[in-house]
């Protein structure tokens, strides 16, 4: 269930550029610094952090299933969760660029980042 979180309209406008920046892989870290007092940049920096450690993990098994030849068919189709976290970093793009709290489908409801 996608939830739509509060945000304050000053907050959302004044970190756009953070909370789309948060969507880049490793650089979900630069928002979670530098606009600490930000509901909407820390929102969007926990996003992007759990799609950080997912294609980070995702990477891992790709490795591990393609250095068995039994189960190198399965690096294959994990591939295809790439395609997916990217997807989902497009959402959060989105969602940033419009000013919006959005949860992700599957990983929204999930805290890592306080």
């Amino acid at each position: 269930m996608e939830e739509n979180v509060t945000v304050d309209p000053k907050d959302a406008q004044d970190n756009k550029i953070m909370g789309i920046l948060a969507y880049f892989g490793i650089l979900f870290l630069v928002p979670y610094f530098v606009a600490k007092e930000s509901k909407f940049a820390r929102f969007h920096a926990n996003q992007g952090c759990i799609l950080f450690i997912l294609m980070i993990a995702v990477q891992v098994l790709i490795t591990v299933f393609g250095m068995i030849s039994v189960l190198s068919w399965l690096s294959l189709l994990l591939s295809l969760l790439y395609l997916v976290i990217f997807v989902f970093a497009i959402m959060g793009i989105i969602n940033a660029a419009k000013g919006e709290m959005k949860e992700l489908p599957l990983i929204g409801k999930y805290r890592i980042l306080k």
